[in-house]
């Protein structure tokens, strides 16, 4: 028997990183912070695109709260590259931002600079909390309650007008599916819709344990 949903589904976004903790609340299914990306990142993801091979850095990481997390070796072939020291400081503070809001003991890391729509249909993901940012390049997509029919996701064809799309070194927390008490109201999102050869830097971030 299918129940019914007492709590609105809403998106809310802000201008400072407290606007993340806001995920934690009932019917809230995106929280994204509008930052800009300080000058040093900005500059060095821009450069990492052009590099051939795409480069990606995939890996579990235990973490404490109590101590700043450690990312040695991230990304080792982009190491001489100008402002790589202040990139890899910024993923680690927005490692230990997801570890302080959960609590969390073990985080899943994956960075890769992607060419083309990794995952071009519309979904929802099978997940608690994963946290995206694009650092250079089109945003992930995504789609507010009232432009979702949920029952045919994978055929889902929603008007140009209705697509959402983040910005390019926003930060945002999606909440899945197995979120305790949002089943069924998983963040409709997908990749972006790009040109041939255009590129991006996604940095994801699932809670593990």
């Amino acid at each position: 028997m299918s129940t019914t949903r007492t709590v609105d589904i809403s998106q809310v976004f802000g201008q400072s990183p407290q606007v993340l903790a806001e995920i934690l609340q009932d019917g809230v299914n995106l929280a994204a912070w509008q930052r800009r990306l300080p000058a040093q990142v900005e500059d060095f993801s821009t450069v990492l695109l052009s590099l051939d091979p795409l480069l990606a850095d995939e890996r579990v990481i235990d973490v404490d709260e109590r101590h700043p997390p450690q990312l040695p070796g991230l990304l080792p072939e982009a190491a001489d590259l100008h402002g790589y020291e202040s990139f890899v400081a910024d993923v680690a503070w927005l490692v230990a931002a997801y570890t302080c809001l959960l609590g969390a003991r073990r985080i899943g890391l994956r960075l890769r600079v992607l060419e083309g729509a990794m995952c071009p249909r519309f979904h929802v993901d099978k997940v608690p909390l994963r946290l995206l940012t694009t650092y250079t390049g089109a945003g992930s997509e995504w789609l507010k309650e009232e432009a979702i029919d949920r029952g045919h996701l994978h055929n889902a064809q929603p008007a140009v007008d209705n697509i959402q799309r983040l910005q390019a070194g926003e930060v945002a927390i999606l909440k899945g599916e197995k979120w305790l008490g949002n089943e069924g109201a998983g963040l409709v999102h997908r990749s972006p819709m790009t040109a041939p050869g255009e590129r991006r830097l996604l940095l994801s971030l699932d809670w593990l344990a």
